[in-house]
């Protein structure tokens, strides 16, 4: 049995704004992501993870390496493409209610309706099924090449990927993929495989070492 921890990268300044941020943006972590980001590692610091894969986006690496840095045993960090936010294209670097204005049925759909985004409406952007794919084949990889009986395997990521992924993982249907919110910033979820075909999941939405509610709020 492979075990999957899966974590949202540590609160950014354009969280804090309620900006987009995707694949193309990025923007630092706040001092108390720093707080929240050594507490997670604290948490975690026990288990022995065989790898850890991180997204290429700095927020994503940030977040992994100073996780893995409070860890008793240290994995190597691998950095897997497929791990890397949902682009937004156009959307990116502006606030919600931005992009409310301009394009608000495409994103009540981002956010309620994933079966009725269109990304053609939006220039530059993935559509969820392509970020599907990509997260998909990431740990595909990640658990032929590293999983096994007892083994524990680590993956930051971010808020959007993560709920479209581990979705797709589970084989939510996209008209149900946001039926419970998204993700928490420095957040864990844990999924277990037997064959990396397979997934269940065990834990989602993790922030009890936080001691502070999960903040959803901007992640669809």
């Amino acid at each position: 049995m492979t075990k999957l921890y899966f974590i949202r990268h540590g609160k950014t300044v354009w969280n804090a704004e309620g900006r987009f941020q995707g694949s193309g943006g990025d923007s630092p972590l706040l001092p108390e992501s720093v707080a929240q980001i050594a507490e997670l590692g604290d948490f975690l610091s026990d288990i022995s993870f065989a790898h850890a894969f991180t997204s290429p986006i700095k927020r994503a690496m940030d977040t992994a390496e100073q996780t893995i840095a409070y860890m008793n045993d240290q994995p190597e960090l691998t950095v897997l493409d497929g791990l890397k936010e949902f682009s937004f294209g156009i959307w990116e670097g502006l606030t919600f209610q931005e992009v409310k204005q301009d394009w608000l049925a495409m994103y009540e759909a981002s956010r309620h309706h994933p079966e009725k985004f269109d990304a053609s409406q939006v220039p530059g952007s993935e559509t969820f099924e392509d970020v599907q794919e990509r997260f998909r084949k990431a740990v595909y990889y990640a658990v032929q090449a590293y999983g096994g009986p007892d083994v524990n395997l680590i993956f930051f990521s971010h808020g959007a990927a993560l709920t479209a992924g581990m979705g797709g993982l589970l084989n939510i249907p996209l008209a149900n993929l946001r039926d419970r919110g998204g993700l928490g910033n420095t957040s864990t979820s844990v999924l277990e495989t037997n064959d990396g075909i397979k997934f269940k999941e065990l834990i989602r939405n993790d922030t009890s070492y936080l001691n502070v509610s999960a903040n959803v709020s901007n992640t669809i």
